[in-house]
């Protein structure tokens, strides 16, 4: 499947990305990480020629929660379990990377501070891992419990947006809150819909990775690739060391900072054309070249 990844679009290139890769047909949007603004969409059907098919991916949530109120409270508990369990992480992964930065600050052997060093990321790896599987198995448990697919209102919406889906020339997927976007796509199970193209920005190609920093699973839509929106506003990037454990905590993903006026096209196993910025494992911002 092709991906196209786009930086912030507060200076728009979405209009010519598409009109370049799909002249015609109607392209399917999804907008839920917007939360109550979702139906705010004007600019954007602008930007896509007026082609544009909103998923309503947010509404669709909001009327499950309505009509089907025994799924709603197990979604409620279900929140309620993994924010104690993000809590819990975040404490373990501050007190976790510290001990990283302090090592790296030590005076010594270079060696023995290169191993030791070596092993605390290594420690950091496996508490983003536990994390991981931790978060799966809560969430296979609930999906067991209520599994969606038996539910008449999600069923209801998961055909109708396979439908809309089916119908489209490619789908665009913007970016606000990513953890509601990437459980929407979940819920409606758009990634298994997926049969054509994409393009996305922000939270919305995070939600698209295999892994979503701080977050959880995503639609893994492509892999070995860690999207990062807004990296020179989130990251210090001139903190070399710092990013230097950024990079390797992630390895062998690429850490890829979407910027203004960025584009990437890659595809499933997320190659990233000559021109894409990363982070190295030194810690500096490196551009890709030619194989």
């Amino acid at each position: 499947m092709k991906v196209t990844l786009l930086g912030p679009q507060r200076r728009p290139t979405l209009d010519t990305v598409a009109a370049s890769l799909y002249p015609e047909g109607p392209i399917a949007t999804v907008t839920a990480g917007w939360l109550e603004r979702e139906p705010d969409d004007a600019e954007l059907g602008k930007l896509l020629g007026s082609r544009d098919v909103n998923l309503r991916l947010y509404r669709r949530w909001l009327d499950v929660q309505e009509r089907d109120p025994e799924f709603a409270l197990g979604e409620r508990k279900l929140a309620a379990v993994l924010e104690e369990l993000q809590d819990m992480y975040l404490l373990r992964l501050d007190h976790a990377l510290q001990a990283v930065y302090a090592i790296q600050r030590r005076s010594g052997g270079q060696r023995l501070r290169a191993s030791v060093l070596a092993e605390a990321i290594g420690a950091v790896r496996e508490l983003d891992a536990a994390h991981l599987r931790r978060v799966s198995a809560v969430r296979g448990e609930f999906y067991q419990r209520l599994p969606p697919h038996d539910r008449a209102v999600i069923a209801e919406h998961r055909a109708d947006v396979a439908g809309l889906l089916r119908d489209a020339a490619a789908v665009v997927i913007a970016g606000g809150h990513v953890g509601v976007l990437a459980d929407t796509l979940h819920l409606f199970n758009v990634a298994a819909s997926l049969r054509t193209a994409v393009i996305a920005w922000s939270a919305g190609a995070m939600a698209l990775a295999g892994q979503i920093v701080l977050y959880g699973r995503g639609l893994s839509v492509f892999s070995n690739v860690v999207p990062l929106p807004h990296a020179r506003a989130r990251l210090l990037l001139d903190d070399a060391p710092r990013m230097a454990v950024f990079a390797r905590r992630f390895a062998p993903a690429r850490c890829v900072l979407l910027e203004n006026g960025t584009r990437i096209d890659t595809g499933g196993d997320g190659r990233c054309p000559p021109g894409t910025r990363v982070l190295g494992e030194d810690g500096h911002v490196i551009t890709l070249e030619a194989a």
